[in-house]
């Protein structure tokens, strides 16, 4: 995913003495990816987020090119109002990035892998290395720590089986303590999905 803002204001360009023009308004707001945890939830008390905010994120969240003037239409708003809630949301922190989300397999990237990692190592020092180790692979798309069987769990993208075994190879040497590397695949994607479930 690369993130752009290219075609679209920024909220937070304009203050209330100061509010967008008709063409400012019309430009596309990029598809939105909203923070989900802890800061969702304790903005969404803060803020108090009420229904049309919800559908706000909901619309914005399916469709991202949706221009300031429809938005406001679907939920009965005039654009001022409107504007004035998006501000607000991206201000509090629950629109946290815009971006083009980008389609893998037209990219070449059709190889999904889950690792799952143990470690004999659960130093502190350790942890922020292996952290930051990890972290710098591109080809990492998520990246947990577990409870259970295994301490850590890495969804990885790739082109195929060589690339994906040219970056197991790169993980393995990259940090020592790891005690346990398996790796399984995806045959088939059946839901996927950056639409979170707002309720």
């Amino acid at each position: 995913m690369v993130s752009t803002h290219s075609g679209g204001f920024l909220l937070h360009d304009f203050d209330d003495d100061n509010l967008p023009t008709n063409k400012e308004k019309n430009f596309a707001i990029f598809t939105l990816i909203f923070h989900f945890g802890r800061k969702f939830f304790y903005i969404g008390a803060v803020l108090d987020i009420d229904s049309t905010d919800k559908k706000l994120l909901l619309l914005l969240q399916q469709d991202g090119t949706l221009s300031l003037n429809d938005l406001a239409e679907a939920v009965n708003l005039t654009t001022t109002p409107c504007w004035k809630r998006l501000k607000k949301l991206e201000e509090g922190g629950v629109i946290d990035k815009r971006v083009a989300l980008l389609d893998p397999e037209k990219l070449g990237l059709s190889f999904t892998a889950f690792v799952q990692i143990k470690t004999t190592n659960h130093s502190h020092e350790w942890y922020q290395e292996f952290v930051e180790t990890v972290s710098l692979f591109p080809e990492v798309m998520e990246f947990y720590r577990m409870a259970g069987e295994y301490d850590y769990m890495v969804k990885v993208l790739v082109k195929d089986m060589k690339c994906f075994d040219e970056f197991y190879k790169k993980l393995v040497n990259s940090i020592d303590g790891l005690s346990n590397v398996t790796s399984t695949f995806a045959m088939e994607p059946l839901k996927y999905t950056t639409a979170l479930p707002i309720r």
